[in-house]
């Protein structure tokens, strides 16, 4: 498979769009990493995203979405503590995992468990080429699976050039780290990964419990993305 190396113009994002939409992988910058995306709607997309990264099938994705209109429709129940952390901290390195609805967010993308990880990020070249697909796009990092997360267009082509359709190369990312998870389909909400945004933030708008210990066995699905 040829890599296409794109541009972060109206064009290259236009074509990026394209791709994802008939179903294929497409590399793109958010402010954390570079995420790796497919169509989270698409089962045969998503599994093109384990393939490519050799990601084990009990790994589930997040799931990128330009506004929180966009994630409330992928969810069964919608939560207060969802609503008010969404509304404080979206769009921006923070994923929320609520109740799946499994008609909207295919199977392979949860690792076939009953929620689902959402996030909506704040890279103008993500918010960009979200909106131009018009779908909900499941993105882990765009690397191979226990190599560092790539934070410039370079690294994801060194991991996983001639496995993927294209890179969108929007320049080094801001933040570095991934995403801070919080699975709000519980009460209390509970920290399931630490990342940019603080503990001490999302407590002092929800109450929140840290975990400790989340260990999975092989074969067994994660509790959160990893």
């Amino acid at each position: 498979m040829q890599t296409e190396r794109l541009a972060a113009d109206a064009a290259s994002i236009a074509r990026a769009a394209e791709i994802l939409r008939r179903g294929g992988l497409v590399a793109f910058p958010t402010e954390t990493v570079y995420g790796l995306g497919a169509r989270a709607d698409d089962g045969r997309a998503a599994r093109g995203i384990f393939e490519a990264k050799g990601r084990p099938p009990g790994n589930p994705l997040i799931v990128h979405v330009p506004d929180v209109a966009s994630a409330r429709a992928l969810a069964a129940s919608w939560p207060d503590d969802a609503e008010r952390l969404a509304q404080a901290m979206w769009p921006g390195p923070l994923t929320l995992i609520v109740a799946r609805r499994p008609d909207r967010v295919a199977d392979e993308v949860a690792a076939g468990g009953p929620t689902v990880a959402i996030r909506v990020p704040v890279h103008p070249v993500a918010r960009a080429l979200l909106d131009a697909v018009g779908l909900p796009i499941a993105a882990p990092s765009a690397n191979r699976s226990t190599a560092i997360s790539p934070t410039a267009a370079e690294h994801v082509e060194k991991s996983l050039g001639g496995r993927i359709d294209a890179i969108v190369d929007g320049g080094p990312t801001a933040v570095g780290i991934e995403s801070t998870i919080v699975d709000v389909s519980r009460s209390p909400a509970r920290l399931l990964r630490p990342g940019h945004v603080a503990a001490e933030a999302i407590a002092a708008l929800v109450p929140l419990q840290t975990s400790a210990g989340l260990i999975t066995a092989p074969g067994e699905r994660a509790p959160s993305p990893g």
